[in-house]
């Protein structure tokens, strides 16, 4: 009997949450397709007929990797400074989702520094994060929340100081509790507004 479309869709969706889970559990190096196959408990040669390669499989675990981080719940407590701190609040691993993709986005980061393609794309989608982050502290500044100043340098400092906590937090989450990194964040932020 001839598979339905809806059947491939299935198998689809059976392949990204088993790609999902060897990046959350192996990190992003023990992504194979022996793995993944072993995780869907398919053959390796069923996997082929989705991923011909590895290179398209890495190109996939990071396709879903982004739509996943895009579509999550975000934080929306209001404007200004507030705002600024959500968006910050949103990229630490304060709950186990945001960890397991804290670990892969870092895990990956290896091989977008290889490739110069991948490597290409991560450095628009920081920026891509920065302006919106510029944003944001621009409107904090309209408000007199923050301090004066180049408001684009402001969200890099910031974006600089989430993601060396984040890495600090996926290698030792034992010193860094989510209360831990909310109490951070708020130090760091109290600091920029303590210029004023």
């Amino acid at each position: 009997m001839p598979r339905t479309k809806g059947d491939h869709e299935a198998r689809r969706r059976d392949v990204s949450e088993a790609v999902w889970q060897v990046m959350a559990t192996r990190g992003f190096a023990g992504l194979t397709l022996r793995a993944v196959a072993a995780e869907v408990g398919a053959t390796t040669g069923l996997l082929t007929h989705y991923f011909p390669t590895k290179h398209a499989l890495v190109e996939y675990a990071l396709d879903l990797l982004e739509q996943r981080t895009v579509s999550r719940p975000r934080r929306q407590a209001g404007e200004g400074l507030a705002a600024v701190r959500d968006a910050l609040l949103d990229i630490l691993p304060l709950t186990p989702e945001a960890t397991d993709s804290n670990r892969i986005w870092v895990s990956s980061w290896d091989t977008a520094l290889s490739d110069p393609v991948l490597s290409t794309g991560y450095a628009r989608k920081y920026a891509q994060s920065r302006d919106r982050l510029t944003e944001r502290v621009a409107a904090a500044q309209e408000l007199d929340e923050l301090p004066p100043g180049d408001p684009a340098d402001i969200a890099a400092g910031a974006q600089a100081f989430v993601l060396g906590l984040v890495v600090q937090v996926l290698f030792d989450p034992a010193a860094f509790p989510p209360q831990r990194q909310v109490e951070l964040l708020d130090d760091y932020l109290a600091a920029l507004t303590a210029s004023r």
